[in-house]
């Protein structure tokens, strides 16, 4: 057989606490075996195969060496043997090449990427090997695209710009930061990367994880996770253009995704998405922020599922088909974002502002983006006010709040200042704490 180029990056490997506030770019790690390559992004959505097997294995105690995933081989975890005999008799069996594997340990499953020998197809080894007993997921390694696009009319400006934060304005978030800036609270923004340097972000990026490849300049340099970031917290009354819509919280973010040679277009993979999530399952931000989608994945579905079970707020974009479907939306639990539009929004989707956004940029510019991506960061916006007033909410909480506290009876705008109102408004329209332990 013709050699196949091995590619693929590992994920984040964090020295010391998972919830270490120093924001250093961190590349390969030593959690996932690599079979060479060093660029998610080179991965054949078209041809590779992600597999599941059972692995289950028995975690050692924390330590200060431990990694930000918590499964690291460096923390004393190994992949089981009985794990690694079975993937070794499918690769013969199924004619398979390993491009990576790593465990995903709150799953208990070997998760690997394999790609197939030339001329299979593979839709039918995929059929193969959902009947093989050994394997408890076989899927194709599904691509996702981010829902954020530039402006038709973008236009660059060189002096403060809260005036022409019109959505900003439309939730009324000026009002609500009277009584909250989302101090404390931390948001995972599973994206692409941030320009850190960014005057508007300075001081607000609390980790960077970077589960694509090992590029400290092409993090900086991504659009798409810098415009997310910005409308959810750049920083306010620093005269620097903007202010976020919870400009004291933090963010965590994971690299997922990347820019093609197109810069306005980015997208991610399960294999990187899954790193991600596995990583937030170990890690402490309350708020997952997901401005992508694609179709279901069941991998990523069971991830998401972990994170709900732990009563993480998870907003998600609508896909621009305008229906809730795919992954992530589709997923019960999840709080789905709308653009806002003229037409009432779906059952049990929000609107939130996503038409001509003014936010930040790389190299410390701004300009106007449209898209769900940016109505889904002002909703995380709105739940890190929300926590940090009362940090026992959980999803349900947030949600009802959310909808009471919109315009039109529930089937409008978010209202940031309604919604931290609703907080200490006595009665039923208060949300109710979670009694989970």
């Amino acid at each position: 057989m013709r050699a196949l180029p091995f590619l693929l990056a590992a994920a984040a490997a964090l020295g010391g606490c998972a919830h270490a506030t120093a924001p250093a770019l961190r590349g390969a790690g030593d959690d996932a075996t690599i079979v060479g390559g060093s660029h998610a992004a080179e991965i054949d959505g078209q041809r590779d195969i992600v597999v599941t097997l059972a692995n289950p294995v028995v975690p050692p105690g924390a330590h200060a060496a431990s990694n930000i995933l918590g499964y690291g081989i460096g923390s004393g975890y190994r992949n089981g043997q009985r794990a690694m005999s079975v993937l070794a008799e499918l690769k013969q069996r199924y004619a398979l090449r390993e491009i990576a594997g790593w465990p995903i340990v709150p799953l208990g499953v070997y998760c690997a990427v394999l790609r197939p020998a030339p001329g299979v197809d593979r839709d039918v080894l995929l059929e193969a090997l959902s009947r093989d007993e050994r394997v408890r997921i076989a899927e194709p390694l599904h691509e996702y695209d981010l829902y954020a696009r530039p402006s038709a009319a973008a236009v660059r400006y060189n002096d403060p710009y809260v005036g022409l934060q019109h959505g900003l304005a439309d939730i009324d978030a000026a009002s609500a930061q009277r009584t909250s800036r989302g101090k404390g609270v931390d948001v995972a923004l599973v994206d692409t990367g941030v320009d850190l340097a960014h005057p508007d972000l300075k001081g607000r990026i609390r980790g960077t994880y970077n589960l694509v490849d090992g590029d400290a300049a092409a993090f900086n340099a991504d659009r798409h996770g810098t415009e997310i970031a910005g409308v959810i917290a750049a920083v306010g009354d620093n005269h620097e253009g903007i202010v976020g819509v919870a400009p004291e919280a933090t963010l965590s973010v994971y690299k997922a995704c990347w820019h093609s040679a197109a810069p306005a277009y980015a997208r991610c993979n399960t294999f990187t998405l899954a790193k991600a999530l596995a990583a937030i399952v170990d890690a402490g931000p309350r708020i997952v922020n997901l401005s992508l989608g694609g179709p279901p994945d069941p991998l990523l579905e069971q991830l998401l599922e972990a994170l709900l079970r732990q009563d993480r707020i998870v907003v998600a974009a609508m896909p621009p088909s305008g229906r809730v479907e795919g992954f992530p939306a589709a997923t019960s639990g999840v709080i789905v974002v709308r653009s806002a539009q003229a037409e009432a929004a779906p059952a049990g989707v929000v609107d939130a502002p996503g038409t001509d956004i003014l936010t930040t940029q790389p190299n410390g510019r701004y300009d106007f983006a449209s898209g769900s991506s940016l109505a889904a960061a002002h909703v995380s916006g709105i739940a890190a006010l929300l926590l940090a007033l009362s940090p026992e909410l959980d999803a349900d909480g947030v949600r009802r709040i959310l909808r009471r506290s919109a315009a039109g009876g529930g089937n409008g705008l978010v209202n940031a200042a309604a919604a931290v109102a609703a907080l200490s408004a006595p009665g039923p329209g208060r949300a109710r704490a979670s009694t989970a332990p």
